[in-house]
This record gives structure tokens, C-alpha cells and sequence, in this order.
């Protein structure tokens, strides 16, 4: 029966990331019990897998994961998809779904934050540049490269990179030469590939690859500081996403949080 619970669960979330059947009656009570359903930032995919692992091994209970863009999540826990922890990039989702009344407003604190940066394929003769007024972005894009990044219309390292250009007054010399990807992993992969000579993601992101460096990094205060919210989601399990929100606080995740790059606040 277990089994069968859980790959009902797993269906219904393909549904929801498809786009498919964001009708579809859930049920409550789809996961088993001290299972938690977790929608996460895809920035955060490889830290949240060893903490629930951590998690997992304590005894506390198991999490069923749910990576994307955290607009893209925001958007299939107002349809009701069946999420029982959210972990957004930036406060607007957040917030975006609190003023739905869809999360546990008590439940919700800060957890993590991080840089924005400029990265190249790791064979890129591109060297290490200053990011700053004044920099020829354009250049680095070639005579018909594109940047790769996050799409800035919702994707929140796209947003904090386009208001960091915009700040520096780059913005305009790129805006036309954009690759906007559907989430910051994807942007990732794109430089990976060298299909886009020069990439914005998250400095977590470029730590996890060995297929791209990091030639600049944004000065902090050109964006607005990058911060990670989470909460329990309304209506679901909250014993079960209570325990899991408190385990993020413990010493043994904010260990994994720091491991991957993160500034655990």
C-alpha cells in the first residue's frame, strides 16, 4: 500500500510540473504519515536532498522533493498541488502565496542567502573580470552568443541579475541577446554545454559544476539582498512539515547549507 501511495504521489506532482490536470481532486493523506512534500527553489535541489537524507537517517520522517523555479512552484500551491513545504529564492512568491492565505504565516522565516555571478565554460578563455559600471558585457557575448540566465520576467536569479545589470547600467547591453531559461539549474546547463558563452546564476550553482568557473561576481549592494524563505503550506500536514522546518534550524543542516555555498541566516 505504501508503494502504491507513493507512486500515486509522484504521478499527481508529474501532473502538476507538466502543467496537467491542476484540477485533479487531491486527496489528503496521498503521503504517508511523517512524509513531507517539500517545493524548493531549484538552486537549492543538492542541499535539500542531503538534508532530507539527514533527516531521514534521524528517524524524523522522509521528504518527497519537488525542484523548479519558485515562481513556477508558488504558482502549483495556489492551484493546489500538494506540497507540504515551500522554499522560495526571494520574498516575492513568498509572499505572493501568503497573501493567499496558502502558508502557515507563523510558520515562515528566512533560511538561506547568496551572490549572483558570471560564469563561463570551464575551457572559456574569458579571464576573470570586475563587475562594475562601465564593464562591456556585450563583448563577452561574441558576435552572436547569448546570456544565459534565469528568465527575469519570474525567475528569481534572473530578477536579482536583471536588477544588478540595470543597476550597473548593463541591462541595455544584453537585454536583446538573452537566453531565459525556465529555471537557474537550466541556465546552468546551458554554459555547461558552452551553448551560452557567459551564464547568471547563483554562486551555489556554479560551486556544484565542474564544467563552468565563475568569471564575475555582482557587488552585493547592485540587487536586492537574496534571500530564501520558507514555510509549511496551509491545510496540510503540519506536524510532519512542522518537524521538517524545525530541522532546517539544527547545526547538522546549516553544516550542508554552508557546504554547497549558502549564508544560512
Amino acid at each position: 500500500m505504501k508503494i502504491v501511495k507513493r507512486l500515486l504521489l509522484m504521478f499527481v506532482l508529474m501532473m502538476v510540473l507538466t502543467g496537467v490536470g491542476l484540477g485533479f481532486a487531491i486527496e489528503n493523506g496521498i503521503a504517508e504519515e511523517g512524509e513531507v512534500v517539500v517545493f524548493a527553489a531549484a538552486s537549492t535541489t543538492n542541499a535539500i536532498r542531503e538534508v532530507g537524507d539527514l533527516f531521514a537517517a534521524k528517524g524524523l520522517g522522509h521528504i518527497t522533493t519537488s525542484f523548479a523555479s519558485s515562481s513556477t512552484l508558488a504558482k502549483q500551491i495556489a492551484s493546489g498541488a500538494p506540497a507540504d513545504v515551500y522554499l522560495s529564492a526571494n520574498k516575492k512568491w513568498m509572499d505572493f502565496l501568503e497573501e493567499k492565505d496558502v502558508i502557515e504565516k507563523a510558520s515562515r522565516f528566512d533560511l538561506l542567502g547568496n551572490r549572483v555571478v558570471l560564469i563561463a565554460p570551464v575551457q572559456s578563455t574569458i579571464q576573470t573580470i570586475d563587475v562594475r559600471k562601465g564593464l562591456d558585457l556585450a563583448a563577452l557575448l561574441g558576435s552572436d552568443g547569448r546570456l544565459s540566465m534565469g528568465n527575469p520576467d519570474h525567475v528569481p536569479a534572473g530578477m536579482y541579475g536583471k536588477e544588478a545589470m540595470q543597476t550597473l547600467g548593463l541591462w541595455e547591453q544584453v537585454k536583446g541577446r538573452l537566453a531565459p531559461m525556465k529555471d537557474v539549474r537550466a541556465a546552468l546547463v546551458l554554459v555547461e554545454r558552452a551553448e551560452a558563452p557567459v551564464g547568471q546564476v547563483y554562486a551555489t550553482d556554479a560551486a556544484i559544476s565542474k564544467k563552468v568557473r565563475i568569471v564575475g561576481t555582482f557587488p552585493m549592494e547592485s540587487h536586492s539582498p537574496i534571500v530564501y524563505p520558507v514555510a509549511a503550506v496551509s491545510g496540510q500536514k503540519t506536524d510532519a512539515a512542522a518537524k521538517f522546518l524545525d530541522f532546517l534550524k539544527t547545526p547538522e543542516a546549516r553544516a550542508v547549507f554552508e557546504k554547497y555555498g549558502f549564508e544560512v541566516r
